[in-house]
């Protein structure tokens, strides 16, 4: 049975590489989309946002991105603004996020996408830093 699973990515950004690496290991090929080259529409971003449990905020990455130049540290500013700025700023979203059959989650730690994977994890897994995440046996490592 194909499992459908979709993830956000950049190419550029180690958590989000091994999100993907973590996917795979669980023998799934995702729907890979690099939402900098291809960003979401705002009612895609707002349905994923909604679906993942978290807000606008939440979403934006402050790291390596305008955050700072563009004043979206004022909490006063609304959703749809924050919103305006990510469909407007792409790199402003943060990543990676996964969408699977068990739901939609921004996998920060990379780690956080083994509660959305519907298959177990075939074997060992250790993120691109070394640390040991999944066991031979396929266990996560606590």
């Amino acid at each position: 049975m194909a499992v459908d699973v979709v993830i956000y990515h950049n190419p550029a950004c180690g958590t989000s590489r091994n999100t993907l690496a973590m996917i795979r290991n669980a023998g799934i090929e995702p729907h890979v989309v690099e939402y900098l080259k291809t960003p979401p529409s705002r009612a895609l971003l707002v349905e994923l946002i909604d679906r993942a449990g978290i807000t606008p905020r939440d979403l934006l990455r402050e790291k390596g991105t305008p955050y700072a130049e563009f004043g979206l540290a004022d909490v006063s500013l609304t959703d749809d603004a924050l919103l305006d700025a990510m469909i407007a700023h792409p790199v402003l979203i943060n990543r990676p996020l996964v969408v699977s059959p068990l739901g939609v989650r921004l996998c920060r730690p990379s780690e956080a996408v083994l509660n959305l994977l519907p298959e177990p994890q075939q074997g060992a897994f250790a993120k691109e830093d070394g640390e040991q995440v999944v066991d031979v046996s396929g266990q996560r490592i606590v």
